[in-house]
């Protein structure tokens, strides 16, 4: 499980090169341990970030036959067919990984980020919340919380998740970031003295 958050961790602030490497890292580690739903797994991250989506649901399929509880593989899936254009059946998936792991914060997190960018703002606050409850840490869902709540209107409370998305993030990484958050929080702060 660790190896899955480190490939996730790298998706979100690392590059692909790096997720890559540890997808093939946890592929082969599944592979020496003879864990079938592992290997699915593992091998439908690689696809998914080498962009061949459709065959990586093909392992998530898998993933998911060896192990119906794997709240991951059903995330994962389910992002799959955002990239390909299935929106509304995507939220099956997300449903349904939210069914058998219901304390897996990435999933509400992923199922807010597609609720946002289809203008379903306040349905996303209340996965972004969700997760945070379980992950109150996380740099991200506070990045996309703060989005969602700007696209609502709540510049204040936008302007309070951006300044934690700067406190969680790891010091040293992510620098781009980092400077992208300080100016939404620059622009909205002008905003609010107008």
């Amino acid at each position: 499980m660790e190896l899955r958050l480190r490939v996730d961790e790298a998706i979100t602030y690392g590059t692909k090169s790096e997720a890559l490497k540890l997808a093939k890292l946890g592929l082969k580690r599944a592979f020496e341990k003879n864990l079938k739903g592992e290997e699915e797994y593992f091998k439908g991250q690689i696809a998914l970030l080498k962009k061949n989506f459709v065959t990586a649901i093909e392992h998530f399929d898998s993933a998911i036959k060896y192990n119906p509880r794997d709240g991951a593989a059903y995330n994962d899936r389910a992002l799959c067919m955002v990239e390909l254009g299935i929106i509304d059946k995507a939220f099956y998936y997300f449903d349904k990984g939210i069914a058998v792991e219901p304390d897996y914060a990435t999933i509400y997190h992923n199922k807010g980020w597609l609720l946002n960018n289809i203008g379903r703002h306040s349905e996303a606050v209340e996965c972004f919340k969700k997760a945070l409850s379980m992950e109150p840490d996380r740099a991200v869902t506070f990045d996309n919380l703060a989005d969602a709540l700007f696209n609502l209107g709540d510049h204040k409370g936008a302007l309070d998740a951006y300044k934690k998305v700067l406190k969680f993030l790891k010091s040293g990484c992510c620098l781009q970031i980092r400077r992208q958050i300080a100016r939404r929080i620059k622009s909205i702060e002008k905003m609010q003295q107008t």
